[in-house]
């Protein structure tokens, strides 16, 4: 007879340490396979497990849940390393900013060949990481743009890269506010009534047309500095008594023309409002870059503007030096990314410069599947050379508004009065202060 048995009962082999599966009633295929000997986890491998609020009752017992209310949430996050999933990721990301903000070239050790003014320990020991922030325009038209501005208004970070509606989205706040809608909103009503959707969020064109009203005069002024410019130069070029070449190219206004970090630094001092993102980056002389200035309603401006009055002109070429020279001219490099796109990107391509950032957190709802650079991992940044081999990136996968509060809960907002004084004398790279050494003496006297 023959025998159609597919799994039969065998024995597993007698050295197998588990009754069970020597059982011969079992099929030894399904026992080996669902009861297979493991190996042992590597020693100090952390265990999974969540926060246990039962902690939180015992120590609201033990003291009446005085002083207990404010670690609760610094408990949380720091059980998250341990939860698993994006919680894990979530901490992991923790980890990466503190690493970044607490690096110092004095980590690393003076080999020969290296620099001689790097030299010094007192030196070594003030240099540190230039953190390149970058964020899509929702993450200003939602309540992020107070936590952004925290950032900013603080200097805890060096360089921004954002798009045009992370420019406008911030002035337009400065004068009427964007309101609380519902994701279920129908386009068609919202349409007749003048109201522009983001997501839940409600935008009334009012909110546009004042924006537009006050940035329409400031675009003219700044075409009337780039023409006076330009007339000055040509005035001096028709006065001199046949120049050669040289001297005429030595003569030329090479930056006659506003750079869109300069329009966007323009607009932070003259909207003057400490609500303001662009006025604290302005303020404290961080660069704001946007590649897709003219991506928005400034764009919009500037293309009425042109049928008016042509040959206004912004000079993306000079920032794409300039982004690029600020990465190359850092001892170490961190990238903190909110979203995907051109923000990504940017900040990427210009630690590409320099062979790659030493520490890079992304946070985007991306995925891989897609082939596109919003989804793709820092692993393949990796590949290309955006992220350096050494380091060790993190990417959170959830949505912006929920996770970086509670990053900048656990970094940032920590200890900021220590933070300031331990940073104070700081520079990114030798020539942001080539007295570092002697300040340093100077202290000490």
């Amino acid at each position: 007879m023959e025998d159609n048995t597919i799994l039969k009962a065998e024995p597993l082999p007698a050295n197998t340490s588990s009754a069970v599966t020597a059982n011969p009633h079992i099929p030894s295929v399904s026992a080996s396979a669902v009861l297979g000997e493991s190996e042992s986890m590597p020693e100090g491998t952390p265990i999974c497990r969540g926060y246990d609020f039962n902690k939180t009752l015992e120590e609201y017992g033990k003291n009446d849940g005085k002083d207990k209310e404010k670690n609760i949430l610094d408990d949380i996050m720091s059980s998250m390393l341990t939860t698993g999933f994006q919680a894990t990721n979530v901490g992991l990301a923790i980890e990466e900013i503190k690493r970044m903000r607490k690096w110092r070239l004095s980590d690393v050790p003076w080999k020969e060949g290296d620099d001689i003014d790097l030299k010094p320990h007192s030196v070594r020991s003030k240099i540190r990481a230039r953190i390149f922030f970058s964020y899509t325009s929702n993450q200003i038209s939602c309540g992020q743009r107070e936590i952004i501005r925290f950032l900013v208004q603080h200097k805890m970070v060096d360089v921004i890269v954002t798009t045009a509606g992370g420019i406008e989205e911030d002035i337009i706040k400065c004068f009427e506010p964007t309101f609380m809608g519902d994701f279920k909103l129908k386009g068609r009503e919202l349409r007749k009534k003048g109201i522009n959707r983001i997501g839940n969020l409600l935008v009334p064109n009012m909110n546009y047309c004042k924006f537009e009203d006050w940035i329409v005069p400031l675009i003219e002024q700044m075409h009337d500095e780039q023409d006076e410019k330009l007339s000055n130069w040509a005035k001096q070029m028709a006065a001199s008594d046949g120049a050669n070449d040289d001297d005429s190219e030595a003569r030329a206004p090479k930056n006659f023309a506003v750079t869109p970090s300069a329009f966007i630094k323009r607009i932070g001092l003259e909207i003057n409002n400490e609500e303001s993102v662009l006025y604290w980056a302005a303020k404290n002389d961080i660069p704001i870059f946007c590649p897709a200035l003219t991506d928005g309603s400034i764009g919009d401006m500037i293309f009425f503007h042109s049928y008016k009055r042509p040959g206004f002109i912004v000079d993306i070429a000079r920032d794409i030096r300039n982004i690029n020279d600020l990465a190359v001219q850092s001892h170490a490099t961190g990238q903190i990314i909110i979203g995907g796109g051109l923000v990504k990107h940017h900040v990427c391509n210009a630690n590409l410069m320099r062979n790659g950032a030493d520490f890079s957190v992304y946070i985007n709802t991306g995925q891989e599947f897609d082939g596109s650079d919003s989804g793709a991992s820092p692993d393949e940044a990796v590949s290309w050379g955006k992220i350096r081999i050494t380091a060790e990136p993190v990417k959170v996968c959830a949505e912006a508004t929920i996770v970086l509060p509670l990053i900048v809960s656990q970094t940032f907002a920590k200890d900021v009065k220590a933070w300031k004084e331990e940073l104070d004398g700081c520079v990114c790279w030798l020539s942001d202060d080539d007295d570092l050494e002697d300040s340093e003496e100077k202290k000490k006297e």
